[in-house]
């Protein structure tokens, strides 16, 4: 259990002032993570790595000379949003561009690829690569659908290297995703973590039992089994990533550096046990053992858990294993002495609020109220979208859906302050909700939202039509961003259906007040539904079977808040 917090909403930042202020030598704080405290050298490509917090070293703790120039840091389990992704790569790059590199998930990719638009559009080369590495969430004929575990280590050591060695982007991605070609693997838990303030973990393993195969992000395991002796699990570890080695790699006499880590409470000396029966299998089957790892390098909070990687070694990826990393959290070799730099002066321009007139600024009072219904609407059923997502997923779309609306009510209350008319409320509501929320979530209603502004606009008073045609180019924009479809088992099962009779009930002369009810109905019913779906996308995918007869969270958050917004225009049209 995780028993020592302030405000649970303040972990994170809190926690990052904390690793700053222990680690000046390696890291400095900058918006949206930490970037280096040394000089990166000019012309060097700069590496951006990043996650959600909690799992430690993992993303801060490999930042320095050798490896990273920066690490976007989210919310615990929460991808960083695009503008933390794109404020710390501005910030890390020194002119040979910027790769980015993270674990496949949903809320990472969507929030690391549109930084990587922002940054190309702004003129700055970048590329990305993916980590894949866990064995168990995918077949090998979908590895890229794979989620990406502690072999983040591996691509991340290999990109550094290479990007101090001079390579240029392109070289620097290409030899990332090599590493993670030939990077495998598997792990298993005790027990589940539990986030700050939360009084459950968020997953449980019965007494004497094991779970197979799980995630870093609190999901429970593919399967369960008894708990082995440490020699039987290190057999089950070496036997299932045996079976999977990459297709140029042949067993005998080939190069493999074996990362056996911690979760997150399993002792050192335990794995030192399993590690004993790991390089005895290694070895009996004709593998060169080299550099082997036994400790901490991407856990799941406080879990009881232990996953074994294997990194297969060619020519050029052993020698750039071979080069000096200094970084909190992961030393090799020796470093020359680094230059401490100034420290960080990028800061984005504060946007000027638009002229707008008195139609719209009493919208904008409007926007205010809705967004509100929206906090009171979340705040209420917190725990409930956390229990609904702790069923399949990690548990935190409560957690992110209250920072998030609580950063919008507070951008659209200052942006009304200022006299915003209504698109330019919303819009700041947007921006604050997805850059504060993070993760999948996040960056979802940060479209809906933004689509809606943009229908609004800062002039008149809006016709119900061009509400309804907001709302439409918020779906499209969710299933054109996200890649979900109706059946996936996501919250596009309840925006397409509302988007759609909203769009409707306004054709046939309906106003808002009557339309936006009808469309949250069928929203609510189309969530329900959700239950007997099985997730295709997201965290829930491996763990497809668990979520039937629950449905899905972001579907049903979705559909209370449009239910919210439908009694505030209702009532309002009484008054």
């Amino acid at each position: 259990m995780t028993r020592l917090w302030n405000e649970p909403a303040d972990f994170t930042d809190e926690m990052i002032d904390g690793f700053v202020a222990a680690n000046e030598r390696y890291v400095q704080r900058v918006s949206g993570g930490v970037i280096r405290s040394t000089v990166i050298p000019d012309g060097q490509v700069a590496l951006v790595v990043g996650g959600g917090s909690g799992h430690y070293p993992a993303f801060g703790g490999l930042v320095g000379p050798g490896l990273a120039h920066g690490a976007a840091m989210g919310n615990l389990f929460a991808s960083p949003s695009t503008q933390q992704v794109h404020a710390v790569a501005r910030q890390a790059e020194s002119g040979a561009g910027v790769l980015l590199s993270y674990g496949n998930y949903a809320g990472d990719v969507l929030n690391f690829d549109a930084a990587q638009e922002r940054l190309r559009a702004e003129g700055i080369a970048c590329e990305s690569v993916v980590v894949t590495d866990d064995i168990s969430s995918a077949s090998p004929a979908e590895r890229h659908r794979r989620r990406g575990i502690a072999g983040d280590l591996t691509v991340f050591r290999i990109a550094g290297a290479a990007a101090a060695s001079g390579a240029d982007l392109a070289d620097v991605a290409r030899v990332a995703r090599h590493a993670n070609d030939r990077t495998r693997s598997f792990g298993v838990a005790f027990s589940g973590c539990t986030l700050p303030g939360a009084p459950e973990p968020l997953f449980t393993v019965p007494a004497g039992r094991m779970a197979v195969g799980l995630g870093i992000h609190g999901e429970p395991g593919i399967d369960e089994t008894d708990i082995p002796t440490a020699d039987e699990l290190a057999e089950l570890l070496v036997s299932r990533l045996l079976r999977e080695v990459p297709d140029d790699v042949e067993i005998v006499g080939a190069r493999v550096v074996p990362i056996l880590n911690g979760l997150g409470s399993l002792k050192y000396e335990e794995m030192f046990v399993v590690y004993r029966r790991v390089a005895q299998l290694l070895t009996d089957a004709g593998v060169e053992i080299i550099d082997p790892h036994v400790g901490e390098y991407c856990t799941s909070f406080d879990m009881a858990g232990t996953s074994l990687t294997l990194f297969w070694l060619d020519d050029e990826l052993a020698a750039l294993w071979d080069a000096p990393v200094d970084a909190p959290a992961y030393r090799r070799g020796a470093v020359a002495a680094q230059q401490r730099a100034a420290a960080s002066t990028v800061e984005e321009a504060a946007a000027e609020v638009p002229e707008a007139d008195d139609a719209s600024r009493a919208v904008a009072d409007l926007v205010v109220r809705a967004v509100a219904s929206i906090v009171a609407t979340v705040d209420e059923h917190v725990g409930e979208l956390g229990r609904i997502d702790a069923i399949a997923g990690d548990g935190d779309h409560g957690i992110g859906m209250q920072r998030g609306s609580h950063a919008a009510l507070a951008a659209a209350q200052a942006a009304q302050r200022a006299g915003a008319g209504a698109g330019t409320t919303l819009l700041r509501a947007a921006d604050a909700w997805s850059d504060r929320a993070g993760g999948t979530s996040g960056a979802l209603w940060g479209v809906i939202l933004t689509a809606v502004s943009r229908a609004l606009t800062d002039s008149g008073t809006p016709r119900a039509a061009a509400v309804a045609a907001g709302v439409a180019a918020g779906s499209r924009g969710v299933t054109d961003y996200g890649k979900a479809q109706i059946g996936d088992k996501t919250m596009v099962d309840a925006l397409v259906p509302f988007a759609a009779e909203l769009a409707a009930a306004v054709d046939t002369g309906a106003s808002l007040g009557t339309a936006w009810p009808r469309a949250a109905s069928v929203a609510t019913a189309a969530a329900a539904a959700t239950a007997d779906l099985l997730p295709r996308m997201g965290r829930a995918r491996p763990h497809a079977e668990r979520s039937l007869g629950t449905p899905d969270p972001g579907a049903h958050s979705l559909a209370l808040i449009v239910t919210a917004i439908g009694t505030l225009l209702t009532d309002r049209e009484e008054d």
